[in-house]
């Protein structure tokens, strides 16, 4: 996940949200490749471990979840790069969605499907802008999958699975955000410090230390 930027030429219209047949095409691979990699390790019935059944119904919360959360971080990428005069547009890594989906055979964690590419004029604040579009867009997400967790003491199968969904909705998104305020390379972290050190720590250290206590402590994932 992520952005990169290029340069404009001076002679390309202005910018306008619309999508591709190509960025469609890209955005609907790798909402799919990611959703059936986390589905793999949150159920490996390739390993035995889990029956067909559960795997197609882990699937379907992916898609949900882990493809939702993924799908709007990169629209908000998209959205503030083209409020700020970008031309945007997002490309899938298939090298990288094919690594996605092998460590998911063999239950390891992967995900970096693409970026949005936009170029344009544009400043060291709009560029740390456009990069925390992305973690925030997830932050806000966790919000709104928190209170299906109420579920969770509700027996019956779609209470279970409204929960199921809660959980996963909570414990990626959180993921997600911290995972890309990581200051280093193409992650949107390291544009973000680069534009103000107090604004990333604000967003990075409660969404790292929270991801860790979901993931490892209450193993929502």
């Amino acid at each position: 996940m992520g952005y990169r930027t290029t340069q404009q030429h001076e002679s390309e219209p202005e910018p306008e949200l619309r999508f591709s047949d190509t960025e469609l095409r890209d955005l609907a691979v790798a909402w799919t490749a990611l959703s059936v990699a986390f589905a793999l390790i949150r159920s490996p019935f390739h390993r035995g471990l889990a029956s067909f059944g559960a795997f197609v119904l882990s699937v379907l919360v992916s898609f949900l979840t882990v493809g939702v959360g993924f799908l709007l971080h990169e629209i908000a990428h998209k959205v503030v790069a083209i409020e700020h005069g970008q031309i945007a547009e997002f490309r899938a890594d298939y090298q990288m969605l094919l690594l996605a989906l092998m460590g998911g055979l063999v239950g390891f964690l992967f995900a970096a499907p693409g970026a949005v590419y936009h170029r344009g004029q544009i400043t060291t604040r709009e560029n740390g802008l456009i990069a925390i579009a992305g973690p925030v867009t997830n932050l806000l997400l966790t919000v709104l999958f928190l209170p299906l967790l109420i579920f969770s003491a509700t027996p019956g199968f779609f209470p279970q699975v409204l929960a199921m969904i809660g959980q996963m909705g909570v414990a990626i998104n959180l993921f997600l955000a911290a995972f890309n305020m990581i200051p280093f390379g193409p992650l949107d972290g390291k544009s973000v410090l680069e534009w103000h050190k107090g604004v990333f720590a604000l967003v990075f250290v409660p969404s790292a230390a929270l991801a860790a206590f979901v993931l490892f402590r209450v193993g929502l994932f």
